[in-house]
């Protein structure tokens, strides 16, 4: 008895050409971006396109722009495997209408692009408004160590690197002196005739420049150290002229300009930094978001610092621009104990600032703080800190702050677990913020999309 098998012949032709549409459902996620593209205003992209249509034909910024944010939406930000999945995936075939741009295209657009992605970021937030999805009440904020397109073992001292520097540079005229030798000898051998005799000191230059680099960026560093520091023994003084006492403690000591010997920067990535994480060190950076509570990204940002103390100001307020822009302000803001400090709290006490719910120290010893909750007025004389503290053991303060996890890791856990936000791709500050910003503006497409799918 014969198999019943359906039947397979890879050589039949179609009666008809494919029809590209056919190809997806209709409640698919490329539909749904491309959606989004077609009513997005894409004039930042086309600024760097000549209106006149002379030159070679460019690929549709358009098609592009839709391919680039499913990549990264799908958890492919490679632009090899972008251009990869060009071929073998039917969504980014139909998203780019059978387009093929190479990986260098795709690498090019995305770097040339990453300053538009500020005003694309801000027309998606009031996207998620108009869905419903920003509720404000409550925003939380918190940051997460990525790391670089760098490796740890290509940090350098400061001393090594100078070392480094005078032994290039004496390979480097060594090499000329040589290559003067040689021209030399061979105008005396061959007259006019071309000769082969100098050496290439390309790769010497560039190994030098990439030294230089390095130290520009640990030079800036102690210049900006011993600017903090100048600012902190300012602010001393000038608390203790007010008080008319003196601080306790040990009075810090100026902070020379000059880089310490075992000053360390990175040779990849200059830029990054040696960041401590629960799972060791990395070369990274500190990715900063801002969430509302439907786990809507409303601010992002990356910085150096290893640590949280010097960023709650600054992502407040940029949380504070965004929101104003579609319409929106934060009520309540919910950080951990990095992100307290004296002078933080002071800043969150000015008029109109969101209501701070903001850890006084770690979560585990918050959580298992077994102090009743504190009764009658608040007293006159206490810090900012012990104001805070109090606030926190009320019974409405733990359950406000039981939900900072839920709102913001939640959303470092979608981007960094599910859709593989292991390492920044390029290279530099600049170059990694609209990195991070894009991954940002992916998340909240996503949950755009499927609270759509839901609610539909």
């Amino acid at each position: 008895m014969p198999y019943n098998f359906r039947k397979f012949d890879p050589h039949q032709l179609l009666l008809l050409p494919p029809n590209l549409d056919d190809w997806l459902p209709q409640q698919h996620l490329a539909r749904f971006l491309a959606d989004v593209v077609s009513n997005l205003d894409l004039k930042p992209l086309l600024r760097r396109y000549r209106p006149s249509g002379q030159g070679g034909a460019a690929f549709s910024p358009e098609m592009m722009l839709r391919v680039l944010l499913y990549a990264y939406c799908v958890g492919v930000p490679s632009s090899r495997k972008i251009a990869q999945a060009l071929i073998d995936d039917v969504a980014f075939r139909w998203l780019a209408a059978g387009n093929r741009p190479d990986f260098r295209t795709i690498a090019t657009f995305r770097r040339q692009h990453l300053k538009c992605l500020k005003p694309l970021f801000l027309q998606v937030l009031l996207l998620c408004k108009q869905a419903g999805l920003v509720k404000v009440g409550i925003v939380a904020l918190d940051g997460t160590k990525v790391a670089a397109n760098a490796a740890l073992d290509r940090n350098r001292t400061w001393e090594k690197l100078t070392a480094k520097e005078q032994a290039l540079l004496a390979e480097v005229e060594s090499m000329l002196k040589r290559a003067e030798s040689t021209d030399r000898d061979e105008d005396a051998r061959f007259g006019d005739d071309s000769g082969d005799g100098l050496p290439k000191v390309s790769t010497a230059h560039e190994r030098l420049a990439l030294i230089r680099r390095a130290k520009a960026e640990l030079e800036a560093q102690a210049r900006e150290a011993a600017r903090e520091q100048e600012d902190a023994l300012k602010e001393r003084e000038r608390e203790e002229k007010e008080s008319g006492k003196s601080k306790r403690g040990r009075k810090p000591k100026p902070v020379s300009a000059e880089v310490e010997a075992e000053a360390k920067a990175n040779l990849t990535d200059p830029e990054s930094r040696i960041m401590k994480t629960r799972k060791g060190y990395v070369q990274g950076y500190n990715a900063q978001a801002t969430v509302s509570e439907d786990q809507i990204i409303v601010a992002c940002d990356v910085v150096q610092d290893c640590n949280d103390f010097a960023q709650l100001k600054p992502m407040v307020e940029l949380a504070e621009a965004n929101l104003y822009e579609i319409g929106e302000e934060p009520g309540k803001l919910l950080a951990d104990a990095g992100y307290c400090s004296e002078n933080n709290l002071e800043y969150m006490a000015r008029p109109g600032a969101p209501d701070p719910y903001v850890a006084v120290k770690k979560d585990h010893k918050q959580r298992g703080d077994d102090e009743s909750a504190p009764r009658g007025r608040m007293p006159k004389n206490l810090t900012q800190r012990q104001r805070m503290e109090r606030k926190l053991r009320t019974k409405a303060g733990k359950a406000l702050y039981k939900l900072r996890g839920q709102i913001v890791e939640a959303v470092f856990g979608q981007i960094k677990d599910c859709r593989k936000l292991t390492r920044f791709l390029l290279r530099g500050l600049d170059k990694v913020k609209g990195e991070f910003e894009l991954w940002s503006l992916t998340h909240n497409l996503l949950k755009l999309y499927r609270h759509g799918a839901t609610s539909g």
